[in-house]
């Protein structure tokens, strides 16, 4: 997954931001949103740590392992969660295209060629992930163009009760702004959709 150093290094710097919002998000709310908000963190900072350029460390070669272990019970977690709605679904599509974006990695590590599937399977799995993120990004970007009375209200609106703020009022409300959420979210997708394209 180590591409060029510049695209490495925004890659990194994207993810790592997002990431960085979900962990403050979490801390700001509680119930379902602060569950979304930490599996979302936690794909944050993967998805930064898979872009960190080569230049700066080489892993171990059972690194990946390892990496393909802590997605895979992410997405076991979040088919678990799928039940409950709210974006666990987008979880476990995330935390698979995580596990599956690992093992190339570990197979060029060892000097093997691709994840080590056979004929067409491998680029059929990539283009349905590929598929799955552009649709996401299209939706999101979709949902962040108009700027109408209901979102400019939204934005307006108190805090509501499920978000957990200190007793002096004194949080960060951007922190739990919906359209933060969104452009976080879009800014994730759009990370995955520039990995998935080195595969």
């Amino acid at each position: 997954m180590h591409g060029p150093a510049l695209s490495a290094w925004l890659l990194l710097t994207l993810c790592g931001a997002s990431g960085a919002y979900c962990l403050l998000r979490a801390r700001r709310c509680t119930g379902e949103e602060r569950r979304t908000a930490a599996g979302e963190a936690v794909m944050g900072f993967g998805m930064a740590a898979m872009a960190l350029p080569a230049a700066v460390v080489t892993p171990p070669s059972w690194w990946w392992a390892v990496y393909a272990a802590v997605f895979g019970a992410a997405a076991l977690h979040a088919l678990v969660s799928v039940r409950r709605g709210g974006h666990h679904l987008h979880h476990l599509v995330g935390s698979l295209a995580m596990v599956y974006m690992a093992w190339p990695v570990q197979g060029a590590a060892h000097g093997t060629h691709g994840s080590g599937g056979g004929g067409g399977s491998v680029p059929l799995v990539t283009a349905a992930l590929l598929m799955y993120y552009v649709a996401y990004v299209l939706r999101s970007g979709a949902r962040l163009v108009p700027v109408t009375a209901s979102v400019a209200a939204s934005m307006a609106a108190p805090v509501t009760a499920s978000m957990a703020l200190p007793a002096g009022g004194t949080a960060r409300a951007w922190a739990v702004r919906p359209e933060f959420t969104l452009v976080c979210r879009l800014s994730m997708a759009l990370a995955m959709l520039a990995m998935l394209v080195t595969l």
